[in-house]
C-alpha cells in the first residue's frame, strides 16, 4: 500500500519528525556530545521505519518534496547574506590562509573519493557523495547535491551522501580532540590559561551586553531580502545554465544574496539583519534536513556497504593527517594552531558546531584561544560553503564529460 502526501502534509509530518528528534536528543546526552542535529535523529528514525515497512510489504510513503526544495533554497540564500567580503578582510591574513587550507582539503577529499569509487567500479559521483559534499559540506550540501548526482546517473547518491554526513559528524568529533592534544604535548606548546581565559570571559560578557532584542520589522526586512535574492537568483541561474555546466538550483539565489550583502556593507544604504537572517536559515535548514532524511532509501546501501565503509575510513584518515601535518604547520605551529586543528577536524568532517565543540573541549582544559574562536567559525560558517560548492561543481562537470 502507498500513502501519498501532498507538499503541505509532507511538511507537517516533517515538523512532527523534527519534534521527535529534538525530544530524543534532549534525553540522550551522547547525541548532544557529538553535536548530532535533531533533524538527523528524527529523520534517520523515520527512514529506518520506512525501510522496515517497505521490506515487510506493508506501506510505502510517496511524498511531495516541493517545499523541501524551497527550504533548501532559503537556507543557502541566508548563507549568501552572511558572505561579507568586508568581514573577510577584517579577519585578516589568518582567515584567508585558513580558508585556502580548507579549500585544499575539499579538493583532496574529492580526489580521494573519486579515485576510490573508480577502484571499486562505482560511479565517480558516488565517490563525490562521500567526499567534500558530506564532509566539509555537511547534511545541507549532501541533501542539495545528492539529487543532482542521481539525475546524472549515480543511483543512491543522496542516501550515500546523507549517511556519510552522519558518519562525518561523529568521526569529526572523535578525532578532533585527540589530534589537538597530541600536537600540544608533542611540541610542548604553552597554555595561556589565565590571560586568555580572562580575555575570553570578557569577550563573552561583551557579546551578552551587545545582544539586541529581535524585532518583527527586522524579521520582515530579512524575509524581504531573502525573497528578493531568490527572485534575482532565478535570473542568475538561467544565465549560468547557458554555459552548459550543471549548477545546484540554489547557486543563483546564494550569489544574489551575497551581492545584496556586500552592497549593504559598501554603501550603508540599508541593513542586513544578521540575527534574523540566521534564525530564518536555521528553521529552513531544520525542515529541509528533516524532509531529506525522511526520504532516505536505506535499502540502496546494501550493495554499497563495503565500498562505503572503505571510502569513509579513507576520508577520516585523510582529514586527520591533513589537519595534523598541513593545517598545524600553515597556521603557525603554536597553541592557537593546535586548537584550530581540532576545529578543522570538526567542520572538515562534520559541521561548524562540531568544530566549536572540539575547540571548546580543548580550551576548557588548556586555556582559551581567541584567534581560533574567531577564524574557525568565520570560515566554517560563512565562506567555506561558497568555495566548496564551486569545487564540487567543477568536479561534477569534469566527471560528466
Amino acid at each position: 500500500m502507498a500513502l501519498k502526501l501532498d507538499m503541505v502534509q509532507a511538511a507537517s509530518l516533517a515538523v512532527v519528525v523534527l519534534f521527535i528528534g529534538q525530544q530524543i536528543k534532549n534525553k540522550l546526552a551522547f547525541l548532544d556530545r557529538y553535536c548530532i542535529p535533531a533533524p538527523v535523529i528524527g529523520g534517520l528514525i523515520f527512514a529506518i521505519i520506512t525501510l522496515i515497512l517497505k521490506m515487510s510489504n506493508l506501506l510505502i510513503f510517496d511524498m511531495d518534496i516541493t517545499l523541501q526544495k524551497l527550504f533548501m533554497t532559503v537556507f543557502f540564500t541566508t548563507i549568501g547574506l552572511t558572505a561579507s567580503l568586508k568581514l573577510l578582510k577584517k579577519g585578516g591574513k589568518g582567515v584567508l590562509i585558513f580558508l585556502g587550507v580548507s579549500i585544499i582539503l575539499c579538493i583532496l577529499q574529492d580526489i580521494t573519493g573519486v579515485t576510490l569509487a573508480k577502484m571499486f567500479g562505482l560511479n565517480p559521483l558516488i565517490g563525490l557523495s562521500t567526499a567534500s559534499v558530506p564532509m566539509v559540506g555537511g547534511h545541507g550540501t549532501a541533501g542539495a547535491f545528492g539529487p543532482i548526482f542521481e539525475k546524472a546517473g549515480a543511483i543512491g547518491a543522496t542516501t550515500v551522501a546523507l549517511a556519510s554526513a552522519t558518519f562525518g559528524l561523529v568521526m569529526g568529533s572523535i578525532i578532533g580532540g585527540p589530534i589537538g592534544k597530541r600536537l600540544i604535548e608533542k611540541y610542548n606548546l604553552t597554555y595561556p590559561m589565565k590571560i586568555n581565559s580572562n580575555a575570553h570571559d570578557q569577550l563573552l560578557e561583551n557579546e551578552e551586553i551587545n545582544e539586541k532584542p529581535l524585532r518583527h520589522d527586522n524579521f520582515m526586512g530579512a524575509a524581504t531580502q531573502i525573497l528578493l535574492s531568490m527572485g534575482l537568483g532565478t535570473i542568475i541561474s538561467i544565465v549560468l545554465e547557458k554555459t552548459g555546466m550543471t549548477f545546484p538550483s540554489y547557486i543563483g539565489a546564494m550569489f544574489a544574496a551575497a551581492i545584496i550583502r556586500n552592497i549593504s556593507d559598501c554603501t550603508n544604504s540599508y541593513k542586513v539583519h544578521s540575527e534574523e537572517v540566521d534564525i530564518i536559515g536555521e528553521v529552513s535548514l531544520s525542515l529541509f534536513l528533516t524532509m531529506a532524511l525522511m526520504g532516505l532509501k536505506l535499502w540502496q546501501l546494501s550493495s554499497l556497504a563495503l565500498p562505503l565503509i572503505a571510502m569513509l575510513l579513507a576520508q577520516t584518515i585523510l582529514t586527520g593527517l591533513f589537519c595534523y601535518f598541513v593545517t598545524f604547520n600553515v597556521m603557525g605551529r603554536d597553541y592557537d594552531a593546535a586548537v584550530i586543528v581540532s576545529g578543522n577536524c570538526g567542520f572538515g568532517m562534520g559541521a561548524t558546531p562540531n568544530a566549536m565543540a572540539n575547540m571548546g573541549a580543548m580550551t576548557t582544559k588548556y586555556g582559551a584561544s581567541l584567534k581560533a574562536f574567531f577564524i574557525v567559525p568565520l570560515v566554517g560558517s560563512l565562506f567555506i560553503d561558497f568555495c566548496n560548492a564551486g569545487v564540487i561543481t567543477t568536479f561534477m562537470n569534469f566527471l560528466s564529460k
